[in-house]
């Protein structure tokens, strides 16, 4: 029995439903690793409260669009492992990191898609390529997709699009990854109360309304009610799922 203690990697862990992913990976036993984009101080504080829960935790940053920084960024991440536990290997990545576009398709310009399409494909796309060899068999992958894949509202054509490629993609990545053990999921967020969007779900009460009334459970969703699955999923008892899109959306238009 692999009695080690697993690592997870946690793209746009400072804040939202990365740093809530973050928190109960940790709980569950695992060691994080998280990346930020350029809020360090709000990384430190989720590193030290890793910390708090007995587990190891460093943060770095990487700009999830800019592709060319992925080798050393992957070589970064490797250094440190190896100092600290002898491997180079991770466990878990969890492809979090994600920015909002919200505009009609009449006025969406080719420099917004490009970048949602870099965050959100290519980003995720290639920083897991470049992690495949350091990953170890019987980890797994998650992939944040979005509600906005599964049903439509005006505004979210480019975002939508891209999550619903990002829920086929894990399909191929589960795939491809099976021979080596390694599960791929996505996993669906509904509408959540975070800064995400400009904080569009938490600040305005007309949204927020619109979300409550029509979501099954009541209410627009809280990064408490994301975090947990996706740690679930870094843990044995997920061992046997894999190739599966998993909206935790409280049945937001269901």
């Amino acid at each position: 029995m692999d009695t080690r203690t697993k690592i997870a990697l946690v793209t746009g862990g400072s804040r939202g439903l990365g740093k809530n992913s973050a928190i109960k990976i940790a709980q569950k036993g695992l060691d994080v690793i998280i990346t930020y984009k350029s809020n360090k101080e709000e990384a430190d504080k989720v590193v030290e409260e890793i910390q708090s829960l007995g587990r190891k935790a460093i943060a770095y940053q990487l700009d999830t669009k800019d592709i060319k920084s992925f080798d050393a960024f992957v070589r970064q991440v490797g250094d440190h492992l190896e100092e600290n536990t002898g491997s180079r290997n991770i466990d878990f990545l969890i492809n979090n990191a994600g920015t909002a576009l919200y505009a009609p398709i009449s006025e969406v310009t080719e420099e917004q898609l490009d970048d949602i399409v870099d965050i959100h494909f290519k980003g995720v796309f290639f920083l897991t390529q470049k992690f495949l060899p350091f990953m170890n068999d019987h980890g797994g992958i998650i992939n944040l997709s979005s509600g906005l894949a599964r049903f439509a509202l005006p505004g979210s054509s480019v975002y939508g699009s891209m999550k619903a490629a990002i829920d086929q993609l894990s399909k191929y990545m589960a795939k491809e990854l099976g021979a080596r053990k390694i599960k791929v999921n996505a996993v669906a967020p509904g509408a959540i109360e975070t800064d995400f969007g400009g904080g569009r779900t938490r600040d305005d009460e007309h949204i927020n309304a619109m979300v409550s009334s029509n979501t099954a459970l009541g209410r627009a969703g809280l990064p408490d009610d994301i975090g947990g699955v996706v740690a679930f999923l870094c843990t044995e008892e997920a061992r046997w799922i894999t190739a599966q899109r998993i909206e935790v959306s409280g049945g937001m238009f269901f």
